[in-house]
């Protein structure tokens, strides 16, 4: 919904060229969310779901911050502020976001581990230790 509200306020203000960026992360922010309530993600297991999530918000906080800063700077505009304020309160929460997203992808890479060959191979050694 932020990214929406940014979008249209680059629409409305004189830094029109930079709505795009809004408006792609509001697009990968919806397949996302679908992706998710759809259950794709379970479906589609080559995809790496949290790291996807993850450097979706990584590349959001900084391309926001870069272009809020650019907006509030250099246009003076109310639309061009308000796109930037919105910017910069959409790179804080997309901060909070991937912070949250590198926690699920921590947790999401030592599970995906523990089911390599080494990680069996270990298990089947303290199986044949417990039945001597």
């Amino acid at each position: 919904v932020l990214s929406f509200i940014i979008f249209i306020c680059y629409i409305a203000s004189l830094a029109a060229s930079f709505m795009m960026a809004p408006l792609l992360e509001f697009l990968l922010a919806l397949f996302l969310f679908f992706a998710y309530a759809s259950k794709l993600n379970e479906k589609f297991k080559g995809v790496h779901w949290p790291l996807a999530d993850f450097l979706r918000c990584v590349t959001a906080a900084i391309i926001y911050f870069a272009i809020s800063i650019a907006a509030v700077s250099k246009y003076n505009d109310g639309a061009s502020k308000a796109a930037g304020v919105f910017g910069f309160v959409a790179t804080i929460v997309f901060a909070i976001d991937f912070y949250i997203t590198f926690n699920d992808l921590v947790t999401f890479l030592k599970q995906g581990s523990s089911d390599s060959p080494e990680g069996r191979k270990t298990e089947d050694e303290d199986s044949d230790s417990d039945s001597d």
